[in-house]
């Protein structure tokens, strides 16, 4: 396995140890503040070798058909973790949840029949844009998440202010991964008009 692919298992492996964590404190008695100090740098890492994997495949000039199926899949599973963690805390609406989930399945069988085409989607701007806003948003619910976690309160009105900060984040987010997806529709509707 070449060095960028393993940065992208480790994101793959980061998921559910990132799901075991936030929720530690409700299933083991697991001290809130310490979890907090973990889910920080734990999603940091994980989201940092989304561009190791890259750097690297690239550096080395390992790029691959592989790489790029393996790259968004990797991508998928810790974003859909995290936002799950963040449905079930009641910062992310299950409806944009399922929605979102939705889109990156439906992405995920968009390359799958684009291979029969012996053609691998690699990322676009797009793609990449929703990327970024699902990490910033991710890490804005974590940021009120282990605030409370660690005690630390805010004036009367900041948290309300918060919360429609991240609802609007979320819903950002919902209008750019379906906007990128049309973008993969039409960019390769010739690829997947021969596979139908």
């Amino acid at each position: 396995m070449t060095l960028a692919n393993k940065f992208t298992l480790s994101r793959i492996v980061f998921a559910p140890l990132f799901f075991i964590v936030y929720f530690a404190p409700e299933w083991f008695g697991f001290p809130p503040a310490v979890s907090a100090c973990i889910l920080v740098p734990l999603l940091a890492y994980a989201e940092f070798t989304d561009f190791l994997d890259g750097y690297f495949a690239r550096k080395m000039k390992e790029v691959s058909d592989f790489g790029k199926i393996f790259d968004p899949f990797a991508d998928v599973l810790l974003h859909m973790t995290v936002f799950f963690c963040f449905a079930l805390a009641g910062y992310m609406p299950k409806l944009i949840l399922i929605l979102i989930f939705y889109r990156e399945f439906s992405m995920l069988f968009l390359r799958l029949m684009a291979i029969k085409g012996n053609v691998a989607i690699a990322a676009r701007k797009g793609g990449k844009a929703k990327t970024v806003l699902y990490v910033v948003t991710g890490f804005f619910s974590l940021f009120i998440e282990c605030c409370a976690r660690c005690g630390i309160s805010f004036p009367e009105n900041i948290p309300a202010v918060l919360s429609i900060v991240a609802l609007a984040l979320y819903v950002v987010s919902l209008i750019a991964c379906y906007a990128s997806f049309v973008d993969y529709l039409k960019h390769f509707k010739d690829v997947l008009k021969g596979q139908l």
